[in-house]
């Protein structure tokens, strides 16, 4: 009898390197506007007005991090490049998620990003793979456009920054997002309601 060596399947699905930033952002973008259609169209508390928007996206070690802007979160997002070194939660497999309903934000896990430790949610889709999700505002109804969302962000920023000085203590993995989250530009943009 001869036996067959099975090929491990690697657990975590994911954009590797090789995807451009450009592809990645527009995938990001109409999946995002997708999510829109699918499960907040009709929802009361999303801002309908708001369109899907990434800003601030740049690459630190295995990861690519964005501000993800939706009519109904405002949040950091980490795509990895490679795949984390992280144990995956059990159930969170490519094809145990596949017929799984949609869900907003998964088990929140450690992540280590420039020295430091973050927490973020798992999350799954298709198109994206395995990514990262911490949300930061998670309603936009009080807004009435998106700067005042991001601006919203940028006072705890200068909060948070102001008391880490006052305590004389340093995080590069903070002041580095900070930094490139307060100074950021719009860089993909799109309308949920036309997708």
């Amino acid at each position: 009898m001869i036996f067959r060596k099975k090929t491990p399947v690697a657990p975590w699905q994911f954009l590797d390197e090789h995807h451009n930033d450009e592809t990645v952002m527009n995938q990001v973008v109409h999946v995002f506007a997708q999510c829109y259609q699918d499960h907040f169209k009709e929802e009361l508390l999303v801002n309908h007005q708001f369109p899907i928007e990434i800003r601030a996206f740049r690459h630190t070690d295995i990861w690519r991090i964005f501000l993800l802007l939706t009519p109904w979160i405002l949040a950091r997002v980490f795509l990895p490049k490679l795949p984390p070194d992280i144990p995956m939660p059990p159930g969170w497999a490519p094809e145990e998620r596949l017929h799984i309903p949609f869900q907003v934000i998964g088990p929140a896990l450690p992540l280590a990003i420039l020295g430091g430790r973050e927490q973020a949610h798992l999350n799954y889709h298709p198109e994206l793979g395995h990514y990262f999700i911490q949300p930061l505002i998670q309603s936009m109804t009080q807004f009435n456009i998106p700067d005042q969302a991001f601006e919203a962000w940028n006072a705890v920023i200068r909060t948070r920054d102001a008391a880490i000085q006052a305590q004389q203590k340093r995080c590069d993995w903070q002041q580095e997002v900070s930094r490139r989250e307060f100074f950021a530009k719009v860089i993909r943009q799109s309308s949920p309601k036309t997708e």
